[in-house]
């Protein structure tokens, strides 16, 4: 089918498209809710065969833009939403837009691309390094009940379809210069049958190998990065209860990093003297380093890293735990992974690595194990210890996760998984760095494990209601 014939086909039909939704409300709604989960509120989002605008419309983002093949449609769209904007425009050849946007949402319409990989280099145009690409198609593997389904008249018959597969689709991807932050599947049974749809759509559907059987494969992506030739200032903050012992050498093994290196203590009221050994440090180094302390006013790590987060002045931000299990001088190769382009919120992994003796508990490296398998599934990304203390990520991105913190609730007296969760639903690229975890020299851990793990426990449960089977 030549694209005139294909533009004709969907100028046909438009009038018809909302028909089409109404009778399969139940995949669209879906759609709709997957799209909007992954879509951070004011933002600005261009959707790339947007046909009549109701997936756009229902992002209610601060700037929407859609363009479309068919004339027609964009007629229909923009009575409907006069609130947002429609062009006629085709991807596979050129995108006319000076403007940048925050997302960019491409549904249902790889399969009617002329050009895959070059559709998506005009897409660049768009982008800037933070926006995120949303990409959804059909399973190759539903091709025979597709097809059935347009017999019956009760799917929109396809004119044209690539049926590529995920393989190929990721080849394009990486040839225009993407890559992928995240690629699932969703939606196993897409019509509403009352308690058989959420058995398939909420449990079944999240099920490995079962999963790869769904009716929509996704794929979130950003640009390939390089940011190597600029500097960031960066911020260590340390929360130190009852570490007396290690707080000068912290001071003395935390390398220059970036363009300048600002370490705060965050005091958590100790009972061993901490407090004043961290005045005498900050005395002592104070032309030397920039050093700084505040005492905490709550409880709990994460409390403590709040406030030091609150206090930082440098664009990327790092958390060191005081125990000094993770050596300092590994913040520097923290820095250059997130410096790099490399990712965008970097946490260590202690279990990939032998350990010193005695550096964790057997029961505590089980506990690690159980939540890193549990936490890979749940965030679609492979993870290997989510309750490693050193996070480095970029402030600003810390401000985002901050203000959508309401959406999963405020409970993490540690901050793993506020900070896990908060970046995984901004879709962060996010890479684990192996380290060599040590023993501590002074004092003993503030975790209890049967305490603190039932509460890692509440954590994931919040996490599955929240990704796999509400997105609300």
């Amino acid at each position: 089918m030549t694209k005139l014939e294909l533009k004709n086909y969907f100028d046909r039909n438009a009038k018809h498209v909302i028909k089409w939704h109404r009778r399969n409300r139940y995949y669209y709604n879906d759609l709709k809710s997957f799209i909007k989960f992954n879509v951070e509120e004011n933002s600005k989002v261009l959707e790339i065969g947007s046909g009549t605008g109701e997936l756009l419309d229902s992002i209610k983002p601060s700037k929407g833009v859609g363009i479309d093949l068919s004339l027609e449609a964009i007629k229909i769209a923009q009575e409907r939403f006069p609130h947002l904007e429609f062009y006629q425009a085709d991807i596979d050849k050129e995108i006319n837009f000076s403007k940048m946007f925050d997302y960019v949402i491409i549904s249902d319409l790889i399969g009617s691309l002329e050009d895959v990989q070059k559709s998506f280099i005009n897409i660049k145009k768009v982008c800037q390094p933070r926006t995120r690409i949303i990409v959804n198609q059909y399973n190759n593997l539903w091709w025979p009940i597709l097809k059935i389904g347009e017999l019956l008249n009760i799917k929109t018959k396809q004119p044209y379809y690539n049926w590529l597969d995920g393989a190929a689709v990721k080849n394009c991807f990486d040839l225009a210069g993407y890559e992928i932050i995240k690629h699932g599947h969703r939606l196993l049974f897409p019509k509403y049958f009352p308690v058989i749809s959420w058995l398939f759509n909420k449990i079944l559907a999240n099920l490995p190998l079962i999963k790869k059987l769904c009716l929509i494969e996704y794929f979130i992506l950003r640009l390939k990065q390089n940011n190597v030739d600029k500097e960031y200032s960066v911020s260590v903050i340390i929360p130190a209860r009852n570490e007396k012992g290690n707080i000068e050498s912290a001071v003395k093994r935390i390398p220059e990093i970036g363009n300048h290196t600002e370490i705060i203590f965050i005091e958590g009221n100790s009972t061993d003297n901490t407090m004043e050994e961290i005045k005498r440090v900050v005395e002592i180094y104070q032309n030397i380093r920039d050093v700084k302390y505040y005492i905490q006013d709550g409880k709990g790590k994460y409390d403590a890293v709040r406030k030091g987060f609150a206090a930082a002045n440098g664009q990327i931000l790092m958390i060191l735990d005081a125990d000094l299990t993770v050596p300092p001088e590994d913040l520097l190769r923290f820095y250059e992974v997130i410096h790099s382009g490399q990712a965008e919120y970097v946490q260590g992994t202690r279990l990939i690595y032998p350990m010193e003796g005695g550096a964790m508990r057997f029961l505590n490296f089980l506990g690690n194990k159980f939540f890193s398998l549990a936490f890979s599934w749940l965030l679609e990304q492979y993870i290997t210890d989510t309750l490693c203390g050193t996070k480095v990520l970029f402030k600003s991105d810390y401000k985002r996760i901050e203000k959508g913190r309401k959406f999963f609730g405020d409970f993490d007296p540690f901050g793993d998984f506020d900070l896990v969760f908060g970046a995984s639903k901004l879709n962060l690229k996010m890479i684990e760095l192996p380290i060599h975890y040590k023993e501590r020299k002074y004092g003993s851990t503030n975790i209890s494990r049967f305490k603190h793990g039932l509460i890692l426990l509440k954590m994931l449960m919040v996490g599955i209601k929240k990704f796999k089977l509400n997105y609300k």
